[in-house]
């Protein structure tokens, strides 16, 4: 029976993804990873050189999924409010990214997986440009960063989010989250 790389390649990276959110790269334990995974810890050399190339391709593979989950923001503000609360679903549904790119920027000191990341950002970084007529390429860069800081922030700040907003809900949070970045939005509109 022939081995399935690719399906063995997708085990150990969301193998990786778990065990990366839950210790960081430096905690994280090879042994761990392939016996999440279900296989020979010896895959994760063989596919990716190192825990380091594990963790470069786990944010590559879920930060692309990220933008593209979020699909493109439609025009106006509006627009730019609802691809939020898109953004904010996707990170719901994968609640191990917003740890993985905390701890990307915690233990190191370059970014992962840089140029597929890189291409990626760059074009919803444009997307959120032609979303918003008017809007500098470095605008869109800024905007989206915030974007994506307020939506991650809800699964990265959990302490600080209960003393500040104790009652606070997803549902609550994801409606405050839309109105957030739809006036953010309206501060670059020309009228």
């Amino acid at each position: 029976m022939a081995w399935d790389t690719a399906a063995t390649q997708r085990h150990l990276l969301d193998a990786g993804a778990r065990q990366f959110a839950a210790h960081g790269l430096a905690g994280a334990r090879m042994d761990r990873i392939g016996t999440d995974a279900g296989v020979n810890k010896e895959r994760v050399y063989q596919y990716f050189g190192n825990k380091q190339g594990l963790f470069d391709a786990v944010l590559a593979d879920r930060l692309a999924d990220l933008l593209s989950g979020a699909g493109v923001p439609e025009r106006g503000p509006e627009g730019i409010g609802k691809y939020a609360g898109e953004m904010f679903d996707y990170f719901n549904g994968h609640t191990d990214l917003a740890r993985l790119l905390a701890w990307e920027s915690l233990e190191l000191s370059e970014d992962a997986g840089t140029p597929a990341r890189a291409a990626s950002c760059a074009a919803h970084v444009r997307a959120v440009a032609d979303a918003m007529p008017g809007l500098s390429v470095q605008q869109a860069g800024h905007l989206l960063l915030s974007i994506v800081a307020l939506c991650a922030s809800w699964w990265t700040l959990t302490r600080v989010t209960n003393m500040i907003v104790p009652t606070a809900t997803s549902e609550s949070r994801r409606t405050e989250l839309m109105l957030q970045c739809e006036a953010m939005a309206r501060t670059y509109s020309v009228t």
